[in-house]
């Protein structure tokens, strides 16, 4: 900071520049043959990736003749959904929807204005703060053209751009190697947490097994999708909430009910999400008449709480291997009833069930326990670099 605050007195000691964004960099004009673009070089908003994070190859070809043109050094801007802060700075030349503004340099500005530097104002929390106010639209908000045209942005001279995108390069390069840091200690310790996990659950031959049919009644959830409503009383058990812990909810009212779930119920994904994350994971119902159950989701019912307990079942259950291995490793392998009624349950004594409970809930308590301390620590960086980011940019103004 202080290397750009010394610039700054020396070279802008009335404050700096401001000038409307789309006079720097109005939106390209020139136009490029579909015929000439691959998943390389084709930009759809798609392919743009949310939280400043760039692009990824596309996977579709454009649906028109002739597309908008973009060069190295030109600022690609996601414009729909402003709010996800998709943008990127080209390294290439190619094409793009017109979903996807490019923001080129002018000839009046170039040599003046470092494509760095207006990729780092484009992408800050001012600029998307004020695409969002000034998007149109409530289910799919367009960012206006126009408006971000009047966007106002600072240019100082470039001896201070060049030490603003120094220092922000160097603020992001900490970051991701904090990020690194902490993502490794907690895939370490969720994969020792793992390892005692199933040392837990690792029955020898004395212990007796049973099908699983011979102890849980089986239900297959119902459709909802029609009947969610945001101000409904009951919580539906789908994939996508299993697979983020209950983050993602969707909630439908109690009167609509198809496939009610008991305090008790273990409910398992039988239908996958992409990359294989959701498969077989269990969720244990706590209270009655507080969830619903979906279509991609089934009910385990213990039969009798005196043979198996519903919490032991659940820790069994839980992605468990013999469920596992009937995965195809595409995005959306589905459990038969017949395959999750056929495994083999192990079925030590209540007693023994108690004590194995009491483990795993202790295990999984420090375990959460860590991953939030570690996310948290993780947030707290990225809020700081988010802080400094914007105090970069944030320059006194040059008064008429």
């Amino acid at each position: 900071m202080s290397r750009v605050d010394d610039l700054l007195a020396r070279f802008c000691p009335d404050g700096v520049e401001m000038q409307p964004l789309g006079e720097v960099a109005p939106y390209s004009t020139s136009r490029v043959d579909s015929s000439t673009l691959d998943a390389t070089n084709f930009v759809g908003v798609d392919n743009l990736l949310a939280d400043r994070k760039g692009r990824t190859d596309a996977s579709h070809q454009p649906n028109t003749a002739r597309v908008t043109e973009y060069r190295p050094g030109d600022i690609l801007l996601g414009n729909i959904r402003p709010y996800l802060k998709k943008v990127w700075l080209a390294d290439r030349s190619g094409g793009s929807s017109g979903d996807v503004l490019v923001l080129r340099i002018s000839g009046r500005w170039r040599g003046r204005v470092l494509p760095e530097y207006l990729y780092r104002v484009v992408a800050s929390d001012s600029f998307f703060d004020y695409n969002s106010a000034n998007a149109k639209g409530a289910k799919m908000p367009r960012g206006s053209k126009q408006a971000i045209a009047r966007f106002n942005m600072a240019v100082p001279p470039l001896a201070v751009q060049r030490a603003v995108v120094e220092a922000l390069a160097e603020l992001e390069r900490l970051e991701v190697g904090l990020r690194t840091e902490l993502a490794a200690e907690l895939d370490a310790r969720s994969r020792l947490a793992e390892h005692h996990r199933r040392t837990l659950l690792s029955f020898g031959s004395a212990v007796p097994r049973v099908v699983l049919r011979e102890i849980v009644h089986f239900e297959n959830g119902r459709a909802h999708e029609r009947l969610v409503d945001p101000d409904g009383d009951v919580s539906l058990v789908t994939a996508r909430f299993i697979s983020s812990n209950g983050l993602h909810v969707r909630r439908v009212p109690s009167a609509d009910v198809r496939t009610p779930a008991l305090r008790g119920d273990v409910c398992l994904v039988m239908s996958d999400l992409p990359k294989g994350r959701a498969l077989a994971r269990a969720f244990l119902v706590p209270a009655d008449g507080e969830y619903a159950v979906n279509q991609r989701v089934c009910i385990l019912r213990t039969l009798s709480e005196h043979a198996v307990l519903p919490r032991f079942a659940y820790y069994v259950l839980n992605r468990n291997d013999q469920l596992l291995r009937w995965d195809n490793g595409q995005d959306q392998t589905h459990l038969k009833k017949d395959q999750i009624l056929n495994l083999e349950f192990p079925l030590p004594a209540v007693e023994e069930q108690r004590r194995i409970i009491d483990l795993l809930d202790a295990l999984t308590q420090h375990t959460d326990s860590l991953v939030k301390s570690l996310s948290d620590e993780i947030e707290a960086r990225r809020r700081q670099h988010e802080y400094y980011r914007n105090l970069l940019l944030n320059f006194p103004r040059k008064t008429a």
